[in-house]
């Protein structure tokens, strides 16, 4: 138990470091194109997945600027599942809300979520780019769905979910041009 703050912190920058910074950097640029085109970024997940989401949306709204929206209102969310099943929630969010050229980013730490499977297919058939987001097994079928696929390897939850999350922030400060990005500036 002494030691489990320190293996712990280890684990996450292990896991966060183990990107490939070019990925990330395909990632912005992807996001840059889809603001150049007057279009807009959809993020969506599940749980923690969701909260992320919705950060995420914030920030590249705020402070970066770029049009992003997340599907994570109760009365949506509730209103899809009864009409069409919560397997289909967010595929038919994309189809409501999403246009060609836009920018779809899905957060799922399995990759196994029916839910988000469902929007990437939904959004290929409209013409809207996908990137993901993934830990557990490698080959787990939502990275298989996009253009960028980006792979946490861990079987951990929190350490998929803050490698995650911190993937996505760095992007945001990349997009903002700020290593020490501050609300005050």
């Amino acid at each position: 138990m002494q030691n489990f703050f320190k293996d712990y912190f280890s684990l996450m920058n292990s896991t966060i470091r183990a990107i490939d910074s070019y990925e990330l950097k395909e990632v912005a640029n992807l996001i840059r194109s889809v603001n150049t085109d007057e279009k807009k970024i959809i993020l969506c997940g599940n749980g923690g997945s969701a909260a992320m989401a919705s950060h995420v949306s914030v920030d590249l709204t705020k402070a970066a600027r770029i049009k992003a929206i997340n599907f994570n209102e109760a009365d949506l969310l509730t209103c899809f599942a009864n009409d069409y099943g919560f397997n289909h929630v967010f595929e038919k969010a994309v189809e409501f809300y999403g246009n060609e050229g836009d920018l779809l980013i899905l957060i799922s730490s399995s990759g196994q979520s029916k839910n988000v499977i469902a929007a990437a297919k939904k959004a290929k058939e409209l013409g809207i780019s996908v990137v993901t987001l993934t830990g557990f097994k490698s080959n787990n079928p939502l990275k298989q769905l996009g253009e960028i696929n980006l792979w946490a390897n861990s079987n951990a939850y929190n350490i998929v979910e803050m490698t995650h999350h911190i993937w996505l922030l760095s992007i945001v400060d990349f997009l903002v041009g700020d290593i020490y990005y501050s609300a005050i500036n």
